[in-house]
This record gives C-alpha cells, structure tokens and sequence, in this order.
C-alpha cells in the first residue's frame, strides 16, 4: 500500500507545477482566470491558486480574530484543471524536461525556454 501511495506521489509529481507558478483556470466556475499558484498538495493531487476557487467559511472567534464569523479563503482544484504559463512567451503551455548540468530542469514545450531557475 505504501508503494502505490510513493507511486502516485511521484506520478502526480512529474505534472511540473510548483508554488509560485502561474497558472491559467481550465475548468470550473473561475475558467479562464490566472492566478499564481499557493500551494501543492502532492499526495492529493491539488493546487491553491490565489483568488481562485473562493469559498465561504465560518470561523469562531479567536485571540487573533475576535469577531469570528464569515471569511473567504481560497479551496484547492484539481491539477489537472490548470495549465501553466510560461514566464518568458507568457502562452499556456505543457512542460517538458531536460538534464543540465546533471540536473532535471523543466523547459516550455512552445518557446523552448527554461522555466526553472538553473
């Protein structure tokens, strides 16, 4: 059981979206929307995308927070509803990988640039 949980981890993984991308909305209520990515919850396969995928949550009062009551924070989509954007041709692209210099660098497949810094 364990090694199919490392399996999808590292499956998931190879999808080439890291915290700090942006990325554009495929599907869902926010499509087409960008956003720059929050957090990549791996073993899931989910990404926070900032102000995108808004809900509603109620929140009880705390020391930081005394009133309590409604706040909208971001939910996690799917990874597979989003597309990256590259930073240097800034089109909605795949990724692909190259060794350089021994390590796995992820490459634009439409500008042939070098997404991750070396």
């Amino acid at each position: 059981m364990d090694k199919k949980k490392k399996w999808e981890k590292r499956r998931i993984r190879k999808t080439g979206i890291k915290r700090g991308d942006t990325v554009y909305i495929l599907t869902g209520k926010d499509k087409g929307k960008e956003g720059k990515v929050l957090e990549v919850i791996y073993k899931r396969g989910l990404v926070v995308v900032e102000k995108v995928n808004m809900v509603k949550k109620a929140v009880r009062p705390t020391q930081q927070m005394p009133q309590g009551g409604i706040i909208e924070i971001e939910s996690p989509i799917h990874i597979s509803n989003v597309k990256l954007i590259c930073p240097k041709c800034n089109a909605k692209t795949r990724i692909k990988r190259k060794k350089i210099n021994g390590k796995s660098v992820r490459v634009c497949v439409k500008c042939n640039e070098i997404i991750d810094k070396v």
